[in-house]
């Protein structure tokens, strides 16, 4: 699923138009964006939590020449399932 089909989704099941389906979905991302920006944990109940967590500096390959490289620290996303997605998936 994409943006268009998540807004078009959101079009059938809450009964509203495609442009202020699609300002909520803007909405909602950059709200998501924001807080995980500023360092907050943004958790939706039932569906699941997003974090931002630190991944330290380290040396790794390159897959085609075998050579060390140097990989720099950065900071990655990661997401937790709630209990409500994780049970409608099995």
């Amino acid at each position: 699923m994409n943006k268009s089909d998540l807004v078009d989704a959101i079009v059938v099941n809450a009964k509203v138009s495609k442009a202020d389906a699609g300002k909520a979905v803007n909405a909602l991302t950059t709200a998501i964006t924001k807080a995980l920006k500023n360092g907050d944990k943004v958790t939706v109940m039932g569906f699941g939590t997003f974090k931002v967590f630190k991944r330290d500096a380290r040396t790794g390959r390159h897959p085609r020449t075998g050579k060390e490289i140097r990989i720099g620290a950065r900071k990655a996303l990661g997401f937790s399932a709630g209990k409500a997605l994780k049970d409608a998936l099995n």
